[in-house]
């Protein structure tokens, strides 16, 4: 069997590599703790076993998937961001998760900025992102990234909100990847201190 080479995307602080099995003790502490409440868990330790297994061969099934968002100088990991399409998700989505510890940094910003730009550059023209509504954090997220509720979208299961990310070419340019990149540039300061509630 050939093994899919996963690329790997570095940003001004982070470097996103595909995830390896020393990166499982995170992903796994995650998993099944409260903070994956909107992601299917909290999981026991079988359960985030087997979907770290998932996250691995989603790449070798689809051919994109998650990357581990690795500190680019450190490489302490902070959360996960990429592709997913499991079986019956109706579209491809972009998805995030940060560790519980390392929110409120920009982390999931500038990963999921970066992610996009790469599928993008790579063939998708669209993309969504599948979220709880009652998962405030990420719906702010996908606001800053300037995906809108696409109410006429298919859901996964009936109880979430689709989240539709701007197509490549209204991102060409644009005001708003600008001020993404501007807003990243914010957080990559060691002098910025964000006022308010917490936001990955």
């Amino acid at each position: 069997m050939t093994l899919l080479r996963i690329p790997v995307i570095e940003t001004n602080r982070l470097a996103l590599r595909g995830p390896q099995p020393e990166d499982y003790p995170d992903f796994k502490a995650t998993f099944v703790s409260y903070r994956s409440r909107f992601m299917g868990g909290p999981l026991n330790a079988y359960e985030a076993w087997m979907l770290y297994a998932a996250e691995i061969g989603h790449w070798e099934i689809r051919g994109f998937g998650m990357w581990m968002i690795h500190d680019k100088n450190t490489g302490e990991t902070f959360g996960m961001a990429g592709g997913w399409q499991p079986a019956k998700w109706p579209e491809r989505e972009i998805a995030w998760i940060i560790w519980p510890d390392k929110g409120g940094k920009g982390y999931a910003l500038e990963a999921t900025h970066a992610v996009r730009k790469h599928y993008y550059a790579n063939g998708w023209d669209t993309a969504v992102s599948y979220i709880d509504p009652k998962n405030l954090d990420s719906i702010r997220l996908a606001e800053r990234l300037g995906a809108v509720r696409d109410a006429d979208a298919p859901t996964i299961d009936g109880s979430d909100a689709v989240y539709r990310h701007p197509d490549p070419a209204a991102l060409q340019n644009s005001q708003l990847a600008h001020g993404i990149e501007m807003e990243i540039g914010h957080y990559a300061n060691p002098m910025f201190k964000p006022k308010g509630w917490a936001l990955d």
